[in-house]
């Protein structure tokens, strides 16, 4: 008896931790050696690779694959059919799939990556960021950042809520939540309250 929910049509390889209250839908496949926590929820046809670590409470929506490399951190929310990589030089004719090959990727808690955005190997996402549906991030993204585009650069800040904030010199207060922040200057911003 387990204290976690796996569909009849997912497979989930010998070797795989998996912690209590987590969901895994139709057509997941779990790689022997990952290590899912507590309270996640994978929709169909989510593929998670040996090696891999995924926090609590993480969402992972339809159609995505977390390649080996990739580590998301608590509360991570992954939109339908993004995009991790883990190869920065993938060649057909010169194999790279041993995991010195692989550039790690690191999400930090709270993180959001929108539907069809692709993350490239390599970069750290900070806590609490938020990557726009359809952004291509190719380096690090500061936490908190809003970031959109190809390729993602910063068009904002995000509360933990999730709201834009709008600063007002160097403070905002979220309209939501009510936490409030410190811009400490172009790329940085941290909550003070």
């Amino acid at each position: 008896m387990t204290d976690y929910f796996v569909h009849e049509s997912a497979f989930v390889d010998a070797g795989v931790v998996i912690g209590k209250a987590t969901r895994i839908w139709h057509f997941c496949h779990i790689m022997s050696g990952a290590r899912i926590g507590t309270h996640c929820s994978f929709g169909q046809n989510v593929f998670v690779a040996s090696g891999v670590t995924i926090g609590n409470h993480v969402k992972i929506q339809n159609n995505v694959s977390v390649y080996e490399g990739v580590i998301l951190e608590d509360y991570v929310f992954c939109g339908p059919s993004m995009v991790f990589t883990n190869v920065k030089t993938p060649r057909s004719s010169y194999p790279r799939n041993t995991s010195e090959d692989y550039e790690a990727t690191l999400v930090k808690r709270g993180t959001t990556i929108g539907a069809n955005a692709t993350v490239v190997c390599g970069a750290t996402l900070g806590e609490w960021a938020f990557v726009a549906a359809g952004a291509v991030v190719t380096k690090d993204v500061p936490p908190y950042a809003l970031v959109a585009g190809v390729p993602a650069r910063i068009k904002g800040w995000a509360c933990e809520c999730g709201l834009t904030l709008r600063f007002d010199g160097d403070r905002a207060s979220c309209r939501g939540c009510g936490k409030e922040y410190l811009k400490e200057d172009e790329r940085r911003i941290r909550k003070i309250r």
